[in-house]
C-alpha cells in the first residue's frame, strides 16, 4: 500500500510469522503516511476523514487540534482494535479547519451522515416525530396530527414516539375538551353536527352549539394539560363540579364530571408519569459483541409519551461513550432537543455537546448522568429497554440470517445473499399503475432501501405486467451501472425476486442480460393453480420450476417478503390512486386560478356541474369571460370526445 503523501517506502522491515508480517507492514505504512502530514498543519480545530489505497472513506473525525489528534495516530501502542486497523488501512487523509471545536463537531456529523465511513458510529434510522397541533388559523382552533417542518401557525406539542402515541393521546383529549379535529373547508360546509358530537368528542362550533368564547377556554384548557398542568386543571373542574351541583345545574355537573374522569384515565394511560422531571428525554444504551441499542424516552408535561428504539451501527465496535456521543449529535441534527437529557453513561465531551444542543434549541440545555433519586430510576429503565431490544433483535437477526442462508441455498447460490431485491407492480385495470422494489438484508427489511417507481413509457399498453416489470428493471439497473459501476457501494443485489412465473421472469432476465449483469441470480415466485399460500411455484432461467413442502421455513419466508412487495406496493398504488381521485380538473385549466375556482364551485357546487355547464353558464360567474368560459367549456368537452 502506497501512501499518497509521496513517502518512499519504509526500509526497516521485521521478519515475523507471514499474518503478523503483513499487519505490521500495513501499519508501519499507515502510520508514515499519516506523519507526512503534520508538518502542513496547524492546532486549528477542524474535521479530518482518512482514506483508503482506493480513496473511500474510512473514518471522520474532528478535533480541537487537528495537529495534536492527528499526532495521536502515528502510533499503533495504546490504541483499540478499531482505530488500530483505521491506522493500518490509511493511505491518505484530507482536511477542513474551522472557527470553533462547535463548528467541527457539526461538521463531522454531516460528513458521517453524507459518506457514511466504514468505522463511524451511525445512526441509520433518522425520522422525524409527529407531534399535537392546536392550529390557530381559524377562530375555532382544530387540533391534530403534525409531522414535519412547523410551518403552519398554532402551539405545537411533541415529540411522540408514534403516530400512534397521538392518536391514543389526541382520542382521550376529544373526550376531555371536545375540540373539533375537522378540516376548515369540512367546517365551513357543516350543516347539522357530525357523528362525531353525537359521540360526545365534538362540541359542534361549525354548527353553533358553542360560542367561540366558551370553545377558546376549552382551548387553553387543552393547551395547559398539554403543557404539564393537568393536575391544577382537575381541581379547578371539581370545584366547578362541586358548584354546578350547589346549583342543581347537574347537567353541567355531569360534563365536567366525565371531563375529570377523562383526564384521569390519560394519565393513566401514558405508562411511566415522572412526578419531579416534567420535561426530559431520557436517553439509554447497551451495547454487547459489537452491536448496540439505543432507547430514547419523551418526558413532557410529567408524561411519558412514548419511547424508541435505535441499533446504530457502532464503526466495528465503539464503546458507550462514543457510540452516545455521535448518536446525540446525530439525533438531533433534525429535531429540537428537550430541556433536560439525561443519560445512562457518559459521553466524551459533555460541555461540548450542550454548547451545540443549546444552540440548536435557542435556549440552555443540561446533559446529566444522574447518580440517585428519580432520574436515575428513569435512566435505567431506558438502559434496561435497550438490553431487551437488543436481545430480541440478535435473536431476530440470528434466525433472519439462517432464513437467507437457506433461500441462497435454494436458488443455488454459492453463499448467503446479503441484498435480496423484490419487484411487483400494482394497479386496477391498468390505471395508476406503480412499481414496487423491497429490498431484505442481513438485519431484516431494509425500508430506507425500498422504492417506487412511476411509469413513464408513453406507449406502455395499460395492465401489461411484462412491461411494466421490465421498465423498473431497466432504471433500476441502468442506475446502478451509473452511479456505482465498481459495485463499490453495497446497492446491488445478490438475488433478485419478481412477482410472477415464466413470463415477469423472462422480462427479468432479458433486462439483465441486454445491460450485461452477469453475477445476479434471478426467481419468479407465483401462486400455484388453487392460487393459495403454500402452492408458490419457484421459476428458475431455462424454464425449471421448483415447489417446496407447505411447512418449509423457506417457503414461509419467501412468503414474507412477497408479502411486504405485495403491502408496499398495494399502498403506493393507493396513494397514487387516492391523489387523482382528488385532484381537481379546474386545476388543469390555464387561467382559472384559485378565486376564479372557488367562483366557479361556490354557483355550481362541483367540477362535474362546471363540466356539464354551457358556455352561457360558465359566463354568468363573476370573473369568467367569454374567451375563459369557452376556454372551460372546450377543456371538458374535449375530454369527453
Amino acid at each position: 500500500m502506497a501512501c499518497r503523501a509521496g513517502l518512499a517506502e519504509l526500509q526497516a522491515e521485521v521478519i515475523l510469522t507471514e499474518p503478523e508480517q503483513n499487519s505490521t507492514k500495513a501499519g508501519k505504512q499507515g502510520v508514515a503516511c499519516i506523519q507526512a502530514y503534520l508538518a502542513s498543519l496547524d492546532g486549528s480545530p477542524g474535521v479530518y476523514r482518512m482514506l483508503d489505497e482506493r480513496g473511500q472513506v474510512l473514518y471522520v473525525g474532528k478535533a480541537k487540534n487537528l495537529k495534536n489528534r492527528v499526532r495521536s495516530y502515528t502510533t499503533l501502542t495504546g490504541q483499540n482494535h478499531r482505530i488500530a486497523k483505521v491506522i493500518e488501512s490509511t493511505a491518505s487523509m484530507m482536511f477542513l479547519t474551522t472557527r470553533t471545536e462547535t463548528e467541527a463537531l457539526l461538521l463531522e456529523q454531516n460528513l458521517i451522515k453524507q459518506l457514511k465511513p466504514k468505522y463511524n458510529v451511525l445512526l441509520r434510522d433518522d425520522k422525524s416525530f409527529p407531534s399535537i397541533l392546536v392550529s390557530k388559523s381559524h377562530s375555532f382552533p382544530q387540533i391534530k396530527k403534525h409531522r414535519g417542518a412547523k410551518s403552519e401557525e398554532g402551539n405545537y406539542f411533541g415529540p411522540f414516539a408514534s403516530a400512534e402515541a397521538v392518536g391514543r393521546t389526541l382520542s382521550q383529549l376529544q373526550k376531555v375538551f371536545l375540540l373539533r379535529n375537522c378540516s376548515d373547508s369540512v367546517f365551513s360546509n357543516r350543516s347539522r353536527p357530525c357523528l362525531l358530537h353525537q359521540i360526545k368528542r365534538c362540541s359542534a362550533p361549525c354548527v353553533g352549539k358553542i360560542s367561540d368564547v366558551e370553545y377558546g377556554e376549552m382551548v387553553k384548557d387543552a393547551e395547559r394539560f398539554l403543557s404539564g398542568k393537568s393536575f391544577r386543571m382537575q381541581e379547578q373542574l371539581a370545584t366547578e363540579m362541586a358548584e354546578a351541583s350547589e346549583k342543581l345545574d347537574f347537567e353541567r355537573a355531569a360534563v365536567l364530571r366525565d371531563r375529570i374522569k377523562a383526564l384521569t384515565q390519560i394519565q393513566m394511560v401514558q405508562g411511566i408519569n415522572p412526578r419531579l422531571v416534567k420535561e426530559a428525554d431520557i436517553v439509554g444504551i447497551h451495547e454487547e459483541g459489537r452491536q448496540a441499542c439505543v432507547q430514547v424516552f419523551f418526558i413532557r408535561a410529567h408524561q411519558n409519551w412514548g419511547n424508541h428504539a435505535y441499533f446504530p451501527r457502532t464503526g466495528s465496535g465503539a464503546g458507550k461513550h462514543e457510540i452516545l456521543q455521535a448518536f446525540l449529535a446525530q439525533f438531533y441534527s433534525n429535531k429540537t432537543p428537550a430541556r433536560l437529557i439525561i443519560l445512562s453513561n457518559s459521553i466524551e465531551d459533555p460541555e461540548l455537546m450542550e454548547e451545540v444542543l443549546s444552540g440548536k434549541r435557542g435556549s440552555a440545555v443540561k446533559i446529566a448522568v444522574p447518580v440517585r433519586g428519580e432520574k436515575v430510576l428513569l435512566s435505567m429503565h431506558a438502559a434496561r429497554n435497550a438490553r431487551e431490544a437488543l436481545a430480541m433483535k440478535v435473536a431476530e437477526a440470528a434466525t433472519h440470517t439462517k432464513l437467507l442462508a437457506g433461500l441462497g441455498q435454494f436458488v443455488g447460490m454459492p453463499q448467503s445473499p446479503n441484498r435480496v431485491e423484490v419487484y411487483d407492480n400494482s394497479h386496477i385495470q391498468g390505471k395508476n399503475p406503480v412499481g414496487a422494489m423491497i429490498v431484505v438484508g442481513q438485519e431484516g427489511f431494509m425500508r430506507h432501501a425500498y422504492r417506487k417507481f412511476n411509469f413513464r413509457n408513453a406507449e406502455l399498453t395499460p395492465g401489461d405486467d411484462f412491461a411494466m416489470m421490465n421498465e423498473v428493471l431497466d432504471r433500476r439497473f441502468k442506475r446502478l451501472q451509473r452511479e456505482d459501476p465498481d459495485k463499490l457501494s453495497g446497492n446491488w443485489p445478490d438475488l433478485i425476486i419478481v412477482d410472477g412465473g415464466k413470463g415477469q421472469l423472462g422480462e427479468a432476465t432479458g433486462v439483465l442480460e441486454e445491460l450485461g449483469v452477469a453475477d445476479v441470480a434471478v426467481v419468479g415466485v407465483s401462486k400455484g393453480r388453487e392460487r393459495d399460500s403454500g402452492n408458490e411455484r419457484m421459476h428458475f432461467p431455462g424454464g425449471v420450476v421448483r415447489t417446496l413442502h407447505s411447512r418449509d421455513p423457506i417457503l414461509y419466508f419467501i412468503q414474507r417478503i412477497r408479502d411486504e412487495a405485495h403491502r408496499f406496493a398495494i399502498g403506493a398504488h393507493r396513494a397514487k390512486r387516492s391523489k387523482s381521485l382528488s385532484a381537481n380538473p379546474l386545476a388543469e385549466i390555464p387561467g382559472v386560478g384559485a378565486a376564479r375556482k372557488s367562483s366557479l364551485l361556490a354557483h355550481f357546487g362541483s367540477a362535474a356541474a362546471v363540466g356539464r355547464a354551457g358556455v352561457d353558464d360558465l359566463r354568468a360567474v363573476s370573473g369568467i369571460s367569454k374567451a375563459l368560459a369557452r376556454k372551460i367549456y372546450d377543456h371538458f368537452h374535449d375530454r369527453t370526445n
